[in-house]
């Protein structure tokens, strides 16, 4: 890593899963639960794949070996710990936090053992193959929750094995203001781990179809995050935890001064009808999204601007690694224009300080050569 370089902590960066990793451990009995995302797939038509296919979409067994064969090559450049150290090196990056792709489709599958069966061989599988062979890399653990039960054991697993963080949907279902999970935020409170939910999780992301629908999609996608934390805040869950924090990831960070902003008001006026606001907090709401909540982003302007309100701590850098909407290879470019705005302060909470504090890197082996 060039010593002019900025040290960074990437708090948004990928791992592209292998093509079969949960198809081919999966007991026959569970494979049918899983949504079409988690299976091998044809990229483009998105069509399960099954043996000597028959279905206009599906491949056939030659075109599954080289599907197969092209998916688990794009998978090296994420699943290589040298791979991905190349890749730092060359951005000045020197840790990653670090999210499932098609995992990302875990809330999808409706049966609950099927769906810890597929939380569980991932975080294994993620402990070994990153988590455990570099202090460089916090690695999510998925947390199943159509059973509470579930979650709550996942968390603490995955705890004492050593993961990162925990990765709860950014839609919970109930939603994450009904008491049924008090008991799931009083383990992760234990486990002195930060809650990530990333954008598009828990939810169907097609809202729109037709002209404009690609981008409008994404929109309303990220809109999920203020929603989320609102009621993560107006329904005491923060102020009961206040040391639990919540990172939204890849929702863009801009979205929490408005969050602010709208919350105090019409918490303050709705005061005025007798029983509307329930319960009732001691600080103004914004002071616990100020206090406990997160964003990641790749290029913020609006963030970046508000900082003097929301403070710098709501605002953490990513580079999406290896997404094409992400900041590779111009990450270091990308900083340094946005640190422009900031004060050296500012700009090193935002693309370090505050992520090592949240995800409990040890910020001296960091600034090492690796």
């Amino acid at each position: 890593m060039d010593t002019n370089m900025r040290p960074l902590i990437s708090a948004d960066s990928h791992v592209e899963e292998p093509p079969g990793l949960w198809f081919d451990d999966l007991p026959e009995t569970m494979r049918g639960e899983l949504p079409p995302e988690m299976r091998p797939t044809d990229s483009e038509t998105q069509y399960a794949l099954r043996v000597g296919a028959k279905k206009d979409g599906e491949l056939t067994a030659a075109e599954l070996e080289g599907e197969r064969h092209r998916q688990e090559v794009a998978s090296l450049g994420t699943t290589s710990v040298e791979a991905r150290y190349k890749v730092m090196r060359e951005e000045g990056v020197v840790a990653e936090c670090i999210y499932p792709t098609k995992g990302l489709y875990l809330w999808n599958i409706e049966d609950p053992e099927t769906e810890k069966f597929c939380a569980r061989h991932y975080n294994d599988w993620m402990y070994d193959l990153l988590e455990s062979r570099s202090e460089r890399f916090r690695c999510a653990a998925m947390i199943p929750t159509r059973d509470l039960d579930n979650a709550i054991a996942e968390v603490q697993r995955s705890a004492a094995m050593g993961l990162g963080a925990l990765l709860l949907p950014i839609v919970g279902t109930p939603p994450f203001n009904h008491k049924q999970w008090d008991p799931l935020w009083a383990a992760i409170n234990e486990t002195g781990l930060p809650v990530v939910m990333h954008q598009g999780s828990g939810h169907d992301m097609l809202f729109y179809r037709g002209r404009g629908a690609t981008v409008s999609n994404l929109l309303a996608t990220q809109s999920m995050a203020p929603r989320t934390a609102g009621l993560l805040a107006m329904s005491g869950v923060l102020e009961d935890n206040p040391n639990l924090h919540f990172v939204f990831v890849e929702t863009n960070a801009a979205w929490i001064s408005w969050a602010m902003t709208t919350l105090d008001h019409y918490d303050t006026s709705f005061r005025q009808y007798v029983g509307w606001v329930r319960p009732e907090l001691k600080e103004p709401p914004s002071y616990y999204l100020k206090r406990q909540i997160h964003g990641t982003f790749q290029i913020d302007e609006v963030a970046v601007r508000m900082v003097p309100f929301t403070g710098a701590a709501v605002a953490l850098w990513g580079s999406d690694y290896p997404h094409a909407e992400g900041t590779y290879p111009h990450s270091q470019d990308v900083v340094a224009g946005f640190a422009q705005m900031l004060s050296d302060e500012e700009a090193s909470a935002i693309t370090f300080d505050t992520a090592a504090n949240l995800f409990h890197f040890d910020r001296e082996k960091l600034l090492e050569p690796f």
